[in-house]
């Protein structure tokens, strides 16, 4: 609190626009944290809010229910890949990969298996709360907690050294998590599908529980729907764009053989977790619009578009300060050698009317689907003019 720059106060947002306090029009181009992928004050969100929030806000689920949430469940289990088909719901990313790593960890208690270690990725980031940090890697975010138990193993995007931990700790593991094909909070790391292929037949072979944390690349920003369409998980966690940027929701999916471990006479199979939120009706109601609209505006299509116009405008752009450029899908990421090199970024950007947040030793973009091509262009020469100066 006491050296960060003071925040810059939005009073409206429009589309890709937010305006502030001080008369300035700035473009978002890291969709609030990556979750507002229909822009700002659409109005066929607000318009389910509304008509939700006129017949009420909120109702808890234990011994209730209500028709936003079981036809969001449904939807879930139409639009996800195989038996992906059982919705657990809480009110953020952090408290839905707790609730995931909870799902393993019981599934082998229930079945009096004594396997107690997690497989994560370095350089992982899974949330703030102790579970999610105790699995993350992210010393930039985690750093004030001391070292992590002995009971998590990471291991670097190699198949050599996939192989490797579960030759060595294969029979030991509930499951391994991974952000898949982007690491986000981490550094906005890229690596391919083939890894997750690889694991898949490994957690299959040594009965494994396989874990995807799509808080951050689910509905499209990796360029896929989902990367569980790609390589299906046991357990998929999902938020963020769940739920448009509006509110915030999440959801942890069980597959078919998950749930068939909590199935059970006994009382103490049950997944004992709560959330006062879980299931939220306006969350829920807009959470469906938001799907909706991913599917009738052809989002992939935008998202597309979004990957051709970034891998354009810095296909031939180069610096001797910049370590790799790398895009996938919605995601552009400009890796620098020194972290120094882009203290002020953000000041520049401000003062050319764009909103950006680098850390670590990156600048990024992610931006919202409803971007125009001008204003997408508008962010890549903004970080290209900063090393041009």
């Amino acid at each position: 609190m006491k050296t960060t720059e003071p925040p810059i106060k939005i009073i409206n947002a429009k589309g890709v626009h937010l305006y502030t306090e001080d008369g300035q029009d700035l473009i978002d181009s890291i969709s609030s944290w990556w979750c507002v992928i229909h822009g700002y004050n659409n109005p066929e969100l607000n318009e389910a809010i509304v008509q939700q929030v006129n017949k009420f806000s909120h109702i808890m689920l234990g011994g209730l229910t209500h028709d936003p949430v079981e036809k969001l469940s449904t939807k879930l289990a139409e639009l996800l890949p195989g038996d992906l088909d059982y919705c657990f719901f809480s009110d953020s990313g952090s408290v839905a990969v707790e609730v995931a790593l909870k799902m393993a960890l019981q599934f082998n208690t229930n079945r009096n298996s004594s396997r107690n270690k997690i497989l994560a990725l370095d350089h992982a980031y899974h949330g703030d709360t102790f579970k999610t940090m105790e699995v993350g890697d992210d010393e930039d975010y985690h750093f004030a907690f001391g070292k992590k138990k002995d009971n998590v193993i990471h291991i670097s995007t190699n198949i050599t050294a996939l192989e490797k931990a579960f030759t060595n700790f294969g029979k030991q593991l509930t499951c391994f998590i991974v952000e898949p094909l982007l690491q986000g909070a981490g550094g906005m790391r890229m690596y391919d599908v083939s890894f997750l292929k690889r694991a898949r037949e490994l957690c299959d072979e040594y009965d494994v529980l396989f874990i995807f944390d799509e808080v951050a690349t689910g509905f499209g920003r990796t360029g896929n729907r989902f990367v569980a369409d790609l390589v299906q998980p046991d357990i998929l966690v999902l938020g963020k764009a769940l739920s448009g940027g509006y509110i915030g929701h999440a959801v942890t999916v069980a597959n078919k053989r998950v749930w068939n471990g909590f199935y059970d006479n006994d009382p103490t199979h049950a997944l004992m977790h709560g959330p006062t939120f879980m299931g939220n009706a306006l969350a829920c109601s807009v959470a469906l619009k938001s799907i909706e609209l991913f599917e009738k505006n052809n989002y992939l299509d935008k998202i597309k578009k979004i990957s051709e116009i970034l891998k354009r405008e810095v296909a031939d752009f180069t610096d001797p300060r910049i370590r790799e450029i790398r895009v996938m899908g919605a995601c552009l990421c400009i890796e620098v050698f020194d972290k120094s090199t882009i203290n002020g970024f953000k000041q520049f950007a401000y003062d050319r009317g764009v909103f950006v947040r680098p850390f670590l030793n990156c600048m990024y973009t992610m931006p919202p689907y409803v971007i125009t091509k001008e204003e997408l262009v508008k962010i890549t020469d903004t970080m290209k003019a900063w090393f041009l100066r």
